[in-house]
């Protein structure tokens, strides 16, 4: 089995060897970066738009990380732009010491915007990711238009490095 990367926006082929026939499958790749993003607020350049950027942030973090202000209720939404049966959803922690703004955010997945996605049915929470880590996620297909990374709560800041998102269109 030989995996072949190509740039995230790509399908990902995996090649096997069947005797002297070559069969391939394919998956589709990150659904992030077609989507369309926004956040419930911004600190400084830390736009949402750098949580889909392919770039985690490891050695310029200021440039490659969202943050939201410190707010009620922080959150970041992408529109997949198609429902779409998610299967997985890679997160990337910022690599500081406040890699604890991460910590009891929900990741949700769903078709309605109704406070600001945030009432779409949870794929998971995220009780911790270390500092400049990335951690997946099974949504075990769940559908859905956006996927919404949410915390509860007063006075929270939602950081993110990288959002990647994989499945198949719904109808597929």
């Amino acid at each position: 089995l030989e995996l072949r990367h190509y740039i995230s926006f790509m399908l990902v082929q995996i090649m096997r060897k069947h005797g002297s026939q070559k069969v391939f499958i394919n998956f589709p790749g990150n659904r992030a970066v077609e989507g369309a993003v926004t956040q419930s607020s911004t600190f400084a350049g830390w736009f949402a738009e750098k949580a889909t950027d392919s770039n985690r942030g490891f050695k310029q973090l200021n440039t490659a990380c969202t943050s939201t202000l410190n707010e009620s209720n922080p959150w970041w939404r992408l529109d997949l732009r198609d429902v779409y049966r998610v299967s997985e959803v890679v997160i990337t922690n910022r690599n500081d010491s406040y890699a604890g703004q991460i910590n009891g955010a929900e990741i949700r997945i769903g078709i309605s915007l109704e406070n600001n996605g945030s009432n779409n049915p949870i794929c998971a929470v995220i009780s911790t990711i270390p500092a400049g880590e990335s951690y997946n996620f099974s949504c075990n297909g769940m559908e859905g238009r956006y996927m919404i990374v949410h915390i509860p709560g007063d006075w929270e800041i939602l950081s993110l490095c990288e959002v990647e998102v994989y499945g198949y269109l719904a109808g597929n």
